[in-house]
């Protein structure tokens, strides 16, 4: 009788094992095993992190093995079981392999298919047709679109966490409770347990050290340091937590009336200012998707503010970024001041902190929120919705998707919710942070998320006329290394443009991500189809650079860039000033946060930018779902170009004072998990 090795690979996360009886039946191309009990005598099977062998005896030959079924029965509790993936030794001594890593809920069961990646037009056998349908039935059923609010991407249909489902939740929900993360955070800066229940101000600038002292590295003490300096304010456009505002001045606006007499002082080529901007070295940060904006009303005890400033910058002789107007309102007036660097010290300074809170909340909500967060979590909806897990593109794409459902979901349970952890400290909080990703939607664009386009639209692409835009340079030189992997995984599975074209499951993703994603607006560039293997290694490149490089770029510096407060105040408690020559400095710390949100805040930008346990960067990819040679050797490739670009990127930082790593490989997690 024919006898198989059956080795049955648990997970090694926590409370992967399981005690349950578990069946294994095989399916061949010319018949079907009966159940065999996977059980050895006296010993603790399928225990967390295990690799179990058994051997199975048929009854008749089962010719080429095309399914392999488990089944789960209860043992004493409903047991959740792990499981990574399967092999079979068959009679002839060949080896096949098949990934799971799934889990196996209840009194559940999972049919799997060995791990050759297919496309639906290379299935022709009947059995193997009718298991992808079911496999996309049944994911449709779980995976269902819903609108949070109205003008938002379509989210994850659940309410919670738990109830997502489980193959797609946390490990340890503990590990993303934000209510826990944030009092972790105070403990662990040392912040006194009741000092974010004040509501008084600080005394001064220094006062703020208070709670910053024991939470000092290398950048943010620097930050402490020199966050008056122009050069800082105007280095943070460039390589700080938000580098995507800044873009090169063609022509002064209208609504901004600066003068090269108001500015000639900060000019020092002695050129006019509209030579300046006709040779490229005038640039501008415009915050009018703030103008109107309703600020937080959540605490009647204290009232808050919002502007929408436009900053003019200039590259001076050193090439470096400073700042040389200010106006904190849209319609210029008298009430409207520009403020110049040539001011009244606290003036400009006052100025330039009204910027630094407007850039925190468009980096919060939009730039960190909307264009990663969300939008990856419609890119990993619509690919469990249309891409079965034997797809090469599912293969590809759901490492760079792990755990972004998740911690979105957390987050509107507990963060972005009403009476949320963000209405706490920030003054978009208590509904403003909706209505800008409202109106932030009508301009996400596709061509906005291919990170070279995006550069050149802003003017910045110039490495000569702009010498010190880190954030550009290293981001260009990810972005090409992912495009080139997956141009390679794209013509390993599709060897001809038609093959892409005529891809149902992949144009069903395509679709779903442009109709429940996009909201099927046409100015928004998503593609609603894909005819060339071109466009889909770039679409490809798209979905993974915005949840690893993108994300990483505008999340894990906020510790270093936005723990000193006056640096980014998340909320602010008088208006803009409406004239010149009456701010003093007790104004300016009257007008930052108080002590209560100041702890909130802290511990807010600390939780955010810690890596989670057991990250996965860029690159590493241990659970093989693929197990075909060329994709490995493609794999291969990718990771030795990543270690290239962090050693060209660590040579350079050796130089700098401050060091720029948020886009080295080894820095970047597969997925937005945090």
């Amino acid at each position: 009788m024919p006898s198989y090795t059956v080795t049955v690979a648990t997970g090694s996360q926590w409370f992967a094992g399981t005690d349950d009886y578990i069946y294994l039946s095989l399916v061949g191309s010319t018949g079907c095993s009966e159940k065999h009990l996977l059980d050895k005598a006296f010993y603790n099977d399928f225990e967390r992190g295990a690799v179990d062998s058994y051997d199975v005896t048929v009854d008749e030959e089962l010719g080429e093995i095309q399914l392999v079924k488990i089944e789960k029965r209860k043992y004493w509790l409903h047991d959740d079981w792990y499981l990574k993936y399967i092999t079979l030794k068959t009679p002839l001594g060949d080896y096949i392999e098949f990934p799971c890593y799934r889990w196996i809920t209840g009194e559940g069961e999972i049919i799997l298919r060995d791990g050759r990646a297919k496309l639906a037009r290379d299935d022709q056998i009947h059995i193997l047709k009718q298991h992808r349908r079911k496999e996309l039935e049944t994911r449709q059923k779980q995976y269902r679109w819903v609108e949070w609010n109205p003008g938002f991407p379509l989210s994850i249909d659940a309410k919670c966490h738990k109830d997502l489902p489980r193959d797609i939740q946390f490990d340890s929900e503990k590990g993303v409770d934000f209510v826990l993360n944030y009092s972790k955070a105070m403990e662990n800066l040392f912040i006194n347990r009741f000092m974010h229940m004040f509501q008084s101000s600080w005394s001064d600038f220094a006062d703020f050290e208070k709670i910053f002292v024991k939470i000092s590295n290398t950048i943010s003490e620097r930050v402490m340091n020199h966050w008056q300096e122009d050069l800082m304010f105007g280095y943070q456009f460039l390589n700080g937590c938000n580098p995507v505002l800044i873009r090169q001045c063609t022509k002064l606006p209208e609504k901004l009336p600066v003068t090269t007499r108001m500015v000639e002082c900060s000019l020092e080529r002695q050129l006019p200012l509209e030579e300046e901007v006709k040779q490229g070295n005038i640039f501008i940060v415009d915050f009018e998707l703030l103008d109107g904006i309703d600020a937080n009303k959540t605490d009647p005890c204290t009232m808050q503010f919002l502007a929408a400033p436009i900053c003019l910058l200039y590259k001076n002789l050193a090439n470096k970024i400073v700042p040389i107007a200010i106006q904190l309102n849209q319609v210029p007036g008298d009430e409207n001041p520009i403020f110049l660097p040539s001011d009244a010290k606290y003036d400009w300074l006052l100025a330039k902190i009204w910027v630094r809170s407007s850039d925190f909340h468009m980096h919060q909500t939009i730039t960190h929120l909307l264009r990663t967060h969300l939008v990856s979590e419609v890119f990993g909806i619509a690919m469990y919705r249309h891409l079965p897990a034997v797809h090469p593109i599912f293969k590809l794409l759901v490492a760079h998707v792990r755990f972004t459902i998740a911690i979105n979901t957390k987050a509107r349970e507990q963060l972005i919710c009403e009476y949320g952890l963000f209405d706490k400290a920030n003054a978009t909080g208590g509904g403003g942070h909706v209505q800008m990703v409202q109106r932030a939607m009508q301009e996400l664009t596709y061509s906005s998320l291919c990170f070279p386009e995006a550069i050149k639209a802003r003017g910045m692409d110039s490495t000569e006329n702009i010498p010190y835009y880190f954030y550009r340079d290293d981001g260009l030189l990810v972005w090409e290394a992912i495009k080139e992997f997956t141009a390679e995984v794209v013509g390993i599975y599709y060897e001809s443009d038609q093959v892409v074209a005529e891809d149902q499951e992949l144009q069903d993703f395509l679709k779903d991500v442009y109709v429940y994603g996009m909201r099927g607006r046409k100015t928004s560039g998503f593609p609603k189809s894909i005819k060339t293997r071109e466009k889909l290694s770039e679409y490809l490149t798209v979905v993974i650079f915005t949840a690893s490089a993108q994300h990483a770029a505008v999340n894990f510096g906020q510790y270093d860039w936005c723990s000193w407060i006056p640096n980014a105040p998340p909320t602010m408690r008088a208006p803009p000033p409406k004239a010149k020559g009456v701010v003093t400095i007790e104004q300016i710390v009257e007008t930052l946060p108080d002590r209560g949100r100041s702890c909130w805040h802290l511990g807010a930008v600390w939780a955010l930018s810690q890596f989670q346990e057991n990250e996965l960067f860029l690159g590493m990819y241990p659970e093989e779902h693929f197990i075909e040679k060329p994709v490995k050797e493609a794999m291969a490739r990718f990771r030795k170009n990543l270690e290239t670009i962090v050693s060209v990127i660590a040579e350079r930082n050796k130089k700098k004072k401050l060091p720029y790593y948020y886009l080295s490989p080894d820095r970047i997690p597969n997925s937005v998990a945090i």
